[in-house]
């Protein structure tokens, strides 16, 4: 186990995203550094009311506490009262044009320990679409790069993962899914750690080849005050889920991490309309008929 490779892996990643980022966008990402009283700290990447995002966020935590949050600790309740340490990357991109989707990356990966006991690790993460209207162009495109991702470490890997990624991010309270999906995965330690740490590497370095080309074909379609108000509508879905549903998020609440940098992920624009449905046949309505159902993508 190696948390200092982990760690020089995540900033390495969120210097290349950026850099991408702000030659994708043209404008330059805040830096902010910050400390976490209780230990640890982080360092968030900013850009807001840029020339192609809204806002784009692209957070380093490394954050350490003598026992591990209850969202953490859920779903392994011996772990509970354990010290931990905790680093990620996580990413959420908001375009500014509803024809480029919304996109979600994180990984991750957690120590726990306790004397006289072997520390417990694993890795986690994953990214996803959001997309606001029909291109089945770009979902295809998506799974097959999340799949090459995953290949080199078996076959069996992409189903399983895309399966429990559109069970994760989905709204139970509305029956619907959050996006399209793509690949999530946690409690990755096996078969050992230099193997899970490839595979989180691998998955972090696919990210951008997912999602720059679907922005470059996007960025310059037309669109108006309706697309607009339907994508603020969409993005409401978006917040409920980050608020209600996100285990990332209310790990960083729980453990006391820095609210601006949790919450950076929350769209600037958003609305909620009361019992909104879309017209039958229309683009908006497509969305929900033929994007936000399962398929098989990659395929």
């Amino acid at each position: 186990m190696d948390i200092e490779a982990v760690k020089g892996f995540l900033l390495g990643l969120q210097d290349r995203i950026v850099a991408r980022l702000t030659d994708l966008d043209g404008k330059v990402f805040l830096r902010d550094a910050w400390e976490r009283p209780q230990g640890g700290g982080g360092v968030t990447r900013l850009l807001e009311d840029g020339g192609v995002f809204e806002r784009a966020g692209v957070g380093f935590s490394h954050v350490f506490g003598p026992g591990l949050p209850p969202s953490a600790s859920a779903a392994r309740p011996e772990l509970a009262g354990r010290s931990f340490q905790a680093l990620g990357l996580s990413l959420v991109l908001h375009p500014r044009n509803p024809h480029v989707p919304t996109v979600h990356l994180n990984v991750r990966f957690f120590v726990a320990e306790k004397s006289g006991a072997a520390p417990a690790w694993w890795f986690g993460g994953g990214m996803d679409l959001t997309p606001y209207y029909l291109a089945t162009q770009d979902a295809v495109h998506f799974h097959r790069t999340c799949r090459a991702a995953l290949m080199p470490f078996g076959t069996d890997l992409y189903p399983r993962f895309k399966k429990w990624c559109d069970g994760y991010f989905y709204l139970k309270h509305r029956q619907e899914p959050r996006g399209i999906g793509g690949i999530f995965f946690d409690d990755l330690n096996q078969p050992d750690f230099d193997t899970c740490f490839r595979l989180m590497q691998s998955v972090g370095e696919h990210f951008l080849p997912a999602y720059i080309p679907i922005v470059e074909r996007r960025l310059d379609m037309a669109y108006g005050e309706r697309e607009r108000a339907f994508q603020a509508c969409r993005r409401g879905r978006y917040v409920e889920f980050n608020l209600v549903y996100d285990r990332g998020t209310l790990f960083g609440l729980q453990s006391g991490g820095r609210t601006e940098s949790i919450l950076m992920s929350l769209p600037p624009v958003v609305s909620w309309r009361y019992d909104w449905k879309p017209e039958p046949g229309s683009a908006e309505a497509r969305l929900y008929t033929e994007l936000l159902v399962a398929k098989d993508w990659a395929d």
